[in-house]
């Protein structure tokens, strides 16, 4: 009994160090500008770089932090898909009339998917690779696809920031959401 009083008040020593502030790196210790590395930066974690890329790859941080983006806005939109197809909200009418596939037809969850004829599939594959291509190609680092803020730009640098900030945080919820919604569905 009493090693399990131990056992129980070590984990939650160990727990709460995780909600500790994180070591501030110093701004002299990587060739990134501070600017690059405060966005998406959420107290009281500070920068979180487990791998060490920082320091070992500096010049891979704008790719990853691209990619992290474009994938957090394509999980946020997967989770108002996701959101409304679980709701039963679906379109009338027929996905495939050539299989007598209706909307109604696809069951929610990933085994949805595997309903979609396998030209539908290919169509959706060949948009995709359009738009990342043509209109949001990967080589553009800074995510700014010239659509601006619900149409319009944002001119004040601070306000562009913390909207840039509450992008990637929701995006990185996003992701877990998706992921977590996926596993739960294979699980259960």
């Amino acid at each position: 009994q009493v090693k399990m009083k131990l056992a129980i008040a070590a984990l939650l020593a160990g727990s709460a160090a995780a909600f500790a502030p994180a070591a501030q790196q110093s701004a002299k210790s990587t060739s990134l500008q501070v600017s690059e590395l405060e966005l998406g930066v959420t107290e009281p974690l500070g920068v979180f770089d487990p791998l060490g890329w920082l320091e070992t790859e500096p010049e891979a941080f704008e790719r990853r932090r691209a990619v992290e983006r474009k994938h957090g806005r394509i999980a946020m939109a997967a989770v108002v898909g996701i959101i409304v197809h679980n709701n039963h909200i679906v379109f009338d009418g027929y996905l495939s009339p050539s299989n007598n596939l209706k909307f109604s037809d696809v069951p929610t969850g990933m085994s949805g998917i595997a309903t979609v004829p396998t030209q539908g599939l290919a169509q959706i594959f060949l948009f995709i690779a359009l738009l990342e291509l043509a209109w949001l190609p990967a080589s553009k680092y800074d995510g700014d696809y010239g659509v601006g803020w619900f149409g319009r730009d944002i001119e004040d640098p601070e306000e562009k920031a913390r909207k840039l900030n509450v992008e990637l945080n929701n995006g990185r919820a996003a992701m877990m959401g998706v992921l977590g919604n996926m596993v739960t569905e294979q699980v259960t």
